[in-house]
């Protein structure tokens, strides 16, 4: 599955003109009726004008396929955490309402009987058990069950904040999960030394997980090169990038037959020129000068194996 495509198709193209002459001449089309500009995130060529210009450095730093993934499998977490959210809202809300109540034993024999029916619709039996906890209360001052609520509001909006920054896949918000979840940790462990159940160890392998995944495929705290390394993937990925090396696949091609390349931007290019082309490789140009098109619309170019690249410097904002 193209993830780029995927993610074009659902909120758009990005397309950008460069400033650069030889980028330029590769990252545009024309066609008899329209301009065509490549899309930076999936690389198809889309009618209209660019939605930017400037230096190629200036040019939005785009997530692209695995990246692209990555995003979808952390909304997967988002979801648990936003569970999680909803449930300790609900439990904290319970507590809430029996440290007010004026009888807690008379509000507990009120409503046992509707959690008792809402539970088992839900397909959950309520066993003796979890009732005598629930009897227990009964001997919990009003005062410590809103300190027990208060601290249960607490975990639901650490979650809810946990839910949205995993959902924006932000850096600060996976930073800010890795972080809350790992500390949790210890707390499970003590919780599994007491007694094992399969939500706990639900919990506590999906709590592994995220923070393994954010450590190793978003290299927070410095694992695999850190944020140096994640933003140098992202910019070797970039259609810019590509752009740039299948034109120095082509000068080092022209250089090394002796022929003289157009000028940038000409849209032509000499027999000896166009020939070179097509040995730099599949994408590199058509023999119209420009990138070759695939059912009437152009595709991105691509270098030849093993064709130095040329790295364009970027400062840019976060991936879009």
């Amino acid at each position: 599955m193209d993830w780029s495509l995927y993610r074009c198709g659902r909120v758009g193209h990005i397309t950008y003109a460069p400033d650069e002459p030889h980028l330029r001449e590769h990252m545009r089309a024309q066609t008899a009726a329209v301009e065509l500009w490549q899309c930076l995130r999936c690389g198809t060529y889309v009618t209209g004008a660019p939605h930017a210009s400037g230096r190629a450095a200036s040019a939005p730093a785009v997530k692209r396929g695995k990246q692209i993934r990555g995003d979808l499998i952390l909304k997967l977490f988002a979801i648990e955490r936003a569970i999680r959210v909803l449930i300790f809202g609900a439990l904290a809300y319970g507590i809430w309402r029996y440290a007010s109540s004026h009888s807690i034993a008379q509000a507990i024999k009120n409503d046992i009987p509707i959690v008792r029916t809402f539970a088992k619709q839900l397909g959950f039996t309520l066993n003796h058990a979890l009732l005598d906890k629930i009897q227990n209360l009964l001997h919990v001052s009003a005062s410590n069950l809103r300190l027990l609520a208060a601290g249960i509001s607490a975990l639901a909006i650490i979650s809810a904040i946990e839910a949205f920054a995993l959902w924006q896949a932000k850096r600060w918000g996976e930073y800010f999960a890795m972080i809350v979840t790992s500390l949790g940790l210890p707390f499970e462990v003590y919780e599994l030394s007491k007694s094992v159940t399969v939500t706990k160890i639900i919990l506590f392998a999906l709590n592994i997980l995220l923070v393994a995944y954010l450590a190793y495929t978003r290299r927070l705290f410095g694992a695999r090169g850190g944020k140096e390394a994640y933003e140098a993937r992202l910019r070797a990925e970039s259609v810019l990038d590509e752009a740039e090396k299948a034109a120095a696949a082509l000068r080092a091609t022209v250089a090394k037959d002796g022929t003289t390349a157009p000028a940038a931007g000409s849209g032509v290019r000499s027999p000896e020129a166009q020939g070179a082309v097509g040995r730099a490789g599949p994408g590199a140009a058509g023999p119209d000068g420009r990138a070759p098109h695939a059912a009437g619309v152009p595709s991105a170019g691509r270098p030849s194996q093993g064709s130095e690249p040329a790295t364009i410097p970027r400062d840019m904002p976060g991936p879009t």
